[in-house]
């Protein structure tokens, strides 16, 4: 499964890769599609990056399993979804290059190796009202994968997501449903094929990955059966090149010794982000900001963009994220990233005076973006807000992974981290919010989720919004927080990585200030500047383009 017998030393490979989340292996997997020796160096002692803490989505316009669904998808309508959300931010040429080599790359992958993926219907692009959006969706996600295909020794190496699903393999689509198992039958219908997988898998002794994990090994078993190699532990100290300036190898650490990687053809730097480097943070991105408010793994410190910097090359976007409102629970490996926790009825989030600010139910990116402009624009303090919710939602849906009815650990409420009080007086207090203010503006929420109607955020108005809502109310969003005991859970402005990076062309080089390219120097994923600017258009907008431009790197080498 593509292992060196010579650890140390010199290697020469036609493409030498950095990182191994999704970006990194797509990178080395084509080049051996395209006949190139490929390596690929992790620094940590897992392989999966980012990406095998994620969902694993890829969200592509115009892909054929959209097709395979019934939905008329087109190029066109994709270039007008991508100029009414990423708008002129980002090169033209670049969203052109997405939208023609991404679904080329999902086809040939499908078609050659065992990277495959299922269309997630229903699950609307983020603005799906705008020109171009699609309501059922334009993302798919890896289908679940038996991880004992991979060698034991593999097996070990993956990076695990530790989601609290108690043992269960679900997938994005289920996970929708399974929100609502105590109000609809599709989500018993959900539930029932849930415990079905759960039972075949018992019966057969086969281990079901789904998200981002299956992706990730999915990618891992098709570079191995190619013939690609992957070292782990192998962090990049310094990118080589000659005297013209291009880029030849890589010099590495491995075992406490150093190796040389030569690369005939180039360098493909998907590294991630650096949301792991508190120094960088502090230097770029708007404050407060902190690491621990960041669902990216170790190993996110940065290290392809100042060694890209280093060599002349510009950045772009390096004050945003991929924003994620999360929970740092204290002693927790990981924040919990708030997802479908947003959309559900009875639930509202204030600031520290006791206002809402935002439609809490918005996609997760302009969530966070709003609990920094509020907090520049007012004065309040967002960071932490308060997401407030009553008995009736706890018992009704999913929340921070616990069932519906299940509650909160006792260490959480004991410790006050998670407030919990008889009234909305006693929880203002606990919160440390005005009382008066805060009473009154649950009282406003209670009259719009009485008229199914949010005249403050247009909350539910979106077909995103209602993607995680209860159907089974006119407003799927809306619903009265009157029910007592009340809750409280502090959330911050996480991040799922930072999005700015070392600026790049259609085919992925990376590029000088003066807009010429670096020769042999390629960047993909969140080493490089988001193809989607400032915004996040949909599901998977992250993986998408970081296979895509690994792909188009990799052909740019190939000639």
């Amino acid at each position: 499964m593509g292992t060196l017998d010579n650890p140390c030393g010199e290697h020469t490979f036609d493409v030498v890769v950095i990182g191994s989340g999704a970006g990194g292996l797509a990178a080395g997997l084509t080049a051996r599609l395209r006949g190139l020796s490929s390596v690929v160096l992790e620094k940590t002692a897992l392989y999966g990056g980012t990406t095998a803490l994620s969902g694993g989505a890829v969200w592509m316009p115009a892909s054929f399993h959209l097709a395979a669904s019934g939905l008329d998808d087109s190029h066109a309508a994709g270039r007008a979804y991508l100029d009414a959300t990423v708008g002129d931010r980002v090169p033209a040429a670049r969203k052109e290059a997405y939208l023609t080599q991404g679904p080329r790359m999902l086809r040939e992958f499908h078609d050659r190796t065992e990277v495959r993926f299922v269309h997630t219907d229903g699950y609307s692009d983020y603005y799906p009202e705008r020109p171009g959006g699609l309501v059922r969706g334009r993302s798919v996600e890896p289908q679940v994968f038996d991880l004992n295909r991979l060698p034991a020794h593999e097996r070990a190496l993956l990076r695990r997501a530790a989601l609290p699903t108690h043992g269960l393999t679900l997938t994005s689509y289920d996970f929708r449903y399974l929100n609502m198992a105590t109000r609809t039958w599709a989500g018993k219908r959900a539930c029932a094929r849930v415990g079905l997988r759960a039972a075949k898998a018992l019966a057969t002794g086969s281990r079901p990955l789904s998200l981002g994990e299956a992706l990730v090994a999915r990618l891992r078993y098709s570079l191995g059966v190619h013939g690609g190699h992957l070292w782990l532990g192998t962090p990049m100290t310094r990118l080589l090149t000659d005297e013209t300036g291009r880029v030849t190898g890589v010099r590495a650490r491995h075992d406490g010794r150093e190796v040389t990687f030569h690369a005939r053809r180039g360098v493909v730097l998907a590294s991630g982000s650096f949301a792991r480097n508190q120094r960088l943070r502090e230097q770029h991105l708007p404050a407060p900001t902190r690491a621990d408010w960041s669902s990216a793994p170790e190993g996110n410190d940065g290290d392809g963009l100042l060694e890209g910097l280093r060599l002349g090359a510009a950045a772009d976007l390096v004050d945003k994220v991929w924003g994620a409102p999360s929970v740092v629970v204290p002693g927790n490996p990981a924040p919990f990233f708030l997802v479908a926790d947003r959309g559900i009825p009875g639930m509202i989030v204030v600031d520290q005076q006791g206002d809402r600010y935002v439609n809490e139910a918005a996609p997760y990116h302009e969530f966070v973006d709003a609990m920094y402009a509020h907090r520049k624009k007012t004065g309040a303090e967002t960071a932490p807000s308060w997401l407030v919710l009553d008995a009736r939602s706890r018992a009704r849906y999913l929340f921070m992974g616990l069932l519906p009815r299940q509650p909160f650990p006792r260490e959480l409420t004991g410790s006050g981290f998670v407030k919990k009080a008889r009234t909305l007086t006693e929880l203002a207090a606990l919160m440390g919010v005005p009382a008066e203010r805060f009473t009154r503006t649950v009282d406003r929420f209670n009259g719009f989720a009485r008229q199914a109607h949010d005249a403050d955020f247009q909350r539910g108005e979106s077909a995103y919004d209602r993607y995680y809502g209860d159907p089974t109310l006119p407003n799927p969003n809306l619903a009265e927080l009157s029910r007592p005991p009340y809750y409280a859970v502090p959330v911050v402005p996480g991040d799922l990585g930072t999005k700015g990076g070392l600026r790049t062309d259609e085919r992925a080089r990376v590029l000088r200030a003066d807009g010429t390219a670096i020769d042999g120097l390629y960047a993909t994923g969140n080493a490089s500047a988001a193809v989607m600017g400032e915004t996040y258009p949909g599901p998977g907008a992250t993986i998408g383009p970081a296979m895509t431009f690994a792909y188009a790197a990799v052909d740019d080498m190939a000639g």
